[in-house]
């Protein structure tokens, strides 16, 4: 038998690994994630855009989605925006902005505009408040409806109704589906890898009596 050669860490070597190793470490353990830029803008006319990893499917009855927000122990002006106005944007990362979707996360002034700083442009659909990203193929604009504190690491999941989706017209199926390679949609391995996606195969509802079927 092969002897491979693995290694086991616990909590306490997690809890001493320097910081950044730490993070590396621990945002690579949950696999794939979604990138999204999401998109906010004040009371008073200022814009904001960031990139977020933790945008998550919550529910289709009603449609919401939600991401994890950081604590706000430092200024976070996508939370702030959000408070104070109750609207965003999630917009999908692709191959052709993935460079500039992740220079969003360099830490901007508030009186700065991501949208002006990595040259991506910003779009404004049936007067929905929230700018969305021109160039992003799946533009999703949500309202604000809870907001859960989490207590054990001061973060919060912010959840938000669908108000409204923006996508090619030739882009969905009809029973829904939406291929995410056909739109060049990027993956994310931790803080700072891009990953491009492949479907490998569609699927049938699985049921305890049938075999699986390839949905063509």
């Amino acid at each position: 038998m092969e002897n491979k050669n693995t290694i086991t860490v616990h909590t306490n070597e997690i809890n001493q690994m320097e910081k950044r190793v730490r993070t590396n470490l621990i945002n690579c353990l949950s696999g794939v994630k979604s990138l999204n830029l999401i998109g906010t803008k004040d009371e008073k006319g200022q814009n904001n855009l960031a990139i977020f990893n933790s945008v998550i499917h919550l529910g289709a009855h009603p449609p919401i989605m939600g991401f994890i927000q950081r604590p706000t122990s430092v200024e976070r002006h996508t939370y702030e925006n959000i408070k104070s106005t109750g609207y965003f944007t999630i917009n999908a990362v692709s191959t052709s902005i993935h460079q500039q979707a992740h220079q969003t996360a360099a830490r901007y002034a508030k009186s700065e505009s991501e949208f002006e700083e990595v040259s991506l442009t910003e779009k404004y659909i049936t007067g929905f408040h929230a700018p969305f990203v021109e160039e992003s193929p799946i533009k999703i604009g949500l309202k604000c409806v809870d907001i859960i504190e989490i207590p054990v690491n001061n973060t919060k999941l912010i959840v938000g109704e669908i108000q409204l989706i923006e996508l090619d017209e030739n882009s969905m199926e009809k029973d829904g589906f939406l291929s995410l390679p056909k739109h060049n949609v990027v993956g994310g391995n931790g803080l700072d890898s891009y990953l491009s996606i492949s479907e490998i195969d569609r699927y049938s509802y699985a049921k305890p009596d049938q075999f699986l079927k390839t949905i063509k």
